[in-house]
């Protein structure tokens, strides 16, 4: 499988965790548009994290107008002002006319992604348990999230797994499949049980999980801090995403 396969399976997946959220968040929405996928949250903690639109790479110079343009509307229909226009780094000509128009990149992650061979995967060397999802979402809003973020969300479209020392949990990841592709998301160790390999072991844990399953790759994104961990496991890098936001008032 290609990178440019492998990234447009991840893509899919990203987007299409969008929506599952979207689906338990009072007014949300994932907008499929021309060349943009815009997720739409106007309230709840949910709006504070996943206003994001994905824009398709490679567009035409009219197209990319369109996207634009298609984007700003559906956010500003529906109130929100502030929101993350993500665009693939090497899509030069899509970043150039978002900066032109007053867009400035905000934050980066880096796409990367796997095939899911059994026979390679890496077995966790610590013991990681399925986690109910109300256990789940306290550790999350524990970490830093918003509380109540995915409160309304179907635990049944996920998999969450945690690590846990005494009674308590130490580190969780999420997972959700999409077509055969497993998206890993949110994979989180307390500050207190860092570099002790927890973030790798869940991660290890969820790839292996979502081959039996029958997926046949894996793929997320990673901020600075997590390549590492992520790339111990077997992902390899499809490039980073640029987060751009819009000026004021946009």
């Amino acid at each position: 499988m290609t990178d440019e396969e492998l990234y447009a399976r991840g893509a899919a997946t990203l987007v299409a965790s969008w929506e599952a959220y979207a689906r338990g968040a009072g007014g949300a929405a994932l907008r499929r548009l021309d060349g943009v996928c815009a997720a739409v949250f106007p309230d709840g903690p949910e709006s504070a994290v996943y206003n994001n639109a994905l824009i398709e790479r490679g567009l035409a110079p009219a197209a990319r107008t369109t996207a634009i343009a298609a984007m700003e509307s559906a956010y500003r229909s529906a109130g929100v002002a502030r929101y993350a226009a993500w665009v693939h780094e090497r899509d030069e000509e899509m970043r150039n006319e978002l900066e032109r128009r007053g867009y400035a990149a905000a934050e980066s992650t880096r796409a990367m992604g796997m095939r899911l061979d059994a026979a390679a995967l890496p077995a966790p060397a610590i013991a990681i348990e399925p986690l109910a999802w109300s256990d789940y979402l306290a550790f999350l809003w524990t970490d830093g999230a918003p509380a109540g973020l995915l409160s309304g969300a179907d635990p049944s479209a996920f998999e969450a797994l945690g690590a846990q020392r005494g009674g308590e949990l130490l580190a969780a990841g999420l997972a959700f499949d999409h077509e055969g592709d497993c998206g890993v998301f949110n994979v989180a160790t307390h500050s207190s049980a860092r570099r002790r390999g927890l973030g790798t072991a869940i991660t290890a844990r969820l790839v292996r999980d979502a081959a039996a399953r029958g997926c046949t790759t894996a793929t997320l994104q990673a901020t600075p801090v997590a390549e590492r961990v992520y790339g111990a496991v077997g992902f390899r890098d499809l490039g980073r995403f640029l987060e751009y936001a819009p000026r004021r008032g946009c």
